[in-house]
C-alpha cells in the first residue's frame, strides 16, 4: 500500500509539474499575442534602471492635466470616457503606474512616494512641463496629494474624483467595524498576483473577457477599454496587489501633505451608494463617514469647491463624465485666469 501511495504521489506531482510548464508556456504565448493585438498608444518612456512607463499626452494648451487612476487594473484606460474630451480643452496626459497595462513593473514596495517619483520621472522623460492640474480618482487622490507635497512648484490645481482620504480606514473601522478584504480573500488575491506566470489568472478571467460584463460598473466602461484591461489583467494584477499592500504606507505619506495652500481644488463625491454588499445600516454609516472625509478634504485648500454628484457611484468618470470634465475645466480656467 505504501508503495502504491508513493507512486500515486509521484504521478500527481508529475502531472502538476507538467500543468505548470504548459501553463507558463501558454501564458508567455498569450502575452506576446496581447502585446501585438493591443500596441501602446502614446509613448513608453525610460525612467531609469531600464524601466519604462507608458504615458499618452494629447491636445495643446496650458496648464497640462495629468490623470491619476485608482486601485485597479485599468490604469489610464479608466479615463476613457473623458480623456479625448479633456484634450480638446488643454494638454492632457494619462498614464499607467508601474506594472499596470503597458508599464513595466518594479521591484519593492508600491507606495505613494514611489508612485510620485515614477510620475515625475515619466513627465520629465516625455518632455512635459508644468504647470500641472492633477486629477486623482479614488486611491489616485492620495497619490496626487503626495505628488503635490514633493513637487509642489509644478502643481497649480487639483481635482479629487471620489478620492480616498488618509484617515479612511480608521474612520470606517470606527463607523462599521473592521473592513472586509482580509483572511482567505487576501491570501487568494496575494497568491494570484504572484502566480501570473502560470497562466492561472488568465484562465480564471477568460470567461469575463469573452462574456458580458458581470457588474453594472464594468458595463459602463467603454468596450475597447474593457477589452484591453482584461487582456492585460494577468500582468497588471500583481502590481495592483502590490499597491493594495502599500495602502497603509500611502495613506501615512499622504497624511503629511494635507496643506494645499491656496491652490484651486475641486472635490467630487459620489451621491449613489457605492458599498452594495453592506447591510443597510452599515451602508448608511459608511456613506456618512465617507461624506465627512470628503468634506475634510475640501478644507485642505483655502480655494476649494466640494460637489456631490447625485447620479454617480464611486467611478464618477463613468457614471457622469460631464461632471468630471466640468470640474477639471473649472480648475484649468482658474489657473489660466491667474497667470
Amino acid at each position: 500500500m505504501q508503495r502504491i501511495l508513493k507512486w500515486l504521489a509521484i504521478a500527481i506531482g508529475g502531472c502538476l509539474a507538467l500543468l505548470l510548464v504548459v501553463g507558463a508556456v501558454w501564458e508567455q504565448v498569450e502575452r506576446r499575442q496581447v502585446a501585438a493585438a493591443h500596441p501602446a498608444p502614446g509613448r513608453l518612456v525610460d525612467i531609469g534602471g531600464g524601466r519604462r512607463i507608458h504615458i499618452d499626452c494629447r491636445g495643446t494648451g496650458s496648464p497640462t492635466v495629468v490623470l491619476e487612476t485608482g486601485l485597479d487594473y485599468f490604469g489610464e484606460l479608466a479615463w476613457a470616457k473623458v480623456f479625448d474630451r479633456l484634450a480638446e480643452i488643454t494638454r492632457t496626459c494619462a498614464y499607467s503606474r508601474a506594472g499596470i497595462v503597458w508599464s513595466d513593473d518594479k521591484a519593492g514596495p508600491h507606495d505613494g512616494v514611489g508612485v510620485a517619483h515614477d510620475l515625475h520621472a515619466a513627465l520629465a522623460a516625455a518632455g512635459e512641463k508644468g504647470p500641472f492640474v492633477l486629477a486623482g480618482l479614488s486611491l489616485g487622490g492620495p497619490y496626487i496629494t503626495i505628488y503635490t507635497g514633493l513637487y509642489g512648484d509644478q502643481v497649480a490645481g487639483l481635482v479629487y474624483v471620489d478620492g480616498s482620504h488618509p484617515d479612511q480606514d480608521k474612520r470606517f473601522e470606527a463607523a462599521v467595524g473592521e473592513q472586509s478584504g482580509g483572511g482567505m480573500t487576501a491570501v487568494i488575491q496575494k497568491a494570484g498576483g504572484k502566480l501570473s506566470w502560470t497562466g492561472l489568472p488568465r484562465l480564471v478571467t477568460s470567461g469575463a473577457r469573452n462574456g458580458k460584463p458581470r457588474s453594472e460598473m464594468l458595463a459602463k466602461v467603454p468596450p475597447k477599454a474593457r477589452e484591453i484591461a482584461f487582456a492585460f489583467f494577468p500582468t497588471s494584477f500583481g502590481a495592483m496587489q502590490a499597491e493594495r499592500e502599500g495602502r497603509a504606507a500611502t495613506f501615512a505619506e499622504a497624511g503629511a501633505y494635507r496643506n494645499l495652500g491656496a491652490r484651486p481644488v475641486v472635490v467630487l463625491t459620489h451621491g449613489l451608494p457605492s458599498e452594495p454588499d453592506m447591510p443597510g445600516a452599515d451602508e448608511r454609516k459608511w456613506e456618512k463617514a465617507w461624506l465627512e472625509l470628503q468634506n475634510d478634504m475640501a478644507t485642505w485648500s483655502s480655494h476649494s469647491t466640494h460637489r456631490v454628484i447625485s447620479d454617480a457611484h464611486h467611478y464618477i468618470q463613468d457614471d457622469d463624465p460631464d461632471a468630471v470634465i466640468a470640474a477639471i475645466r473649472e480648475i484649468v480656467d482658474d489657473v489660466r485666469s491667474s497667470n
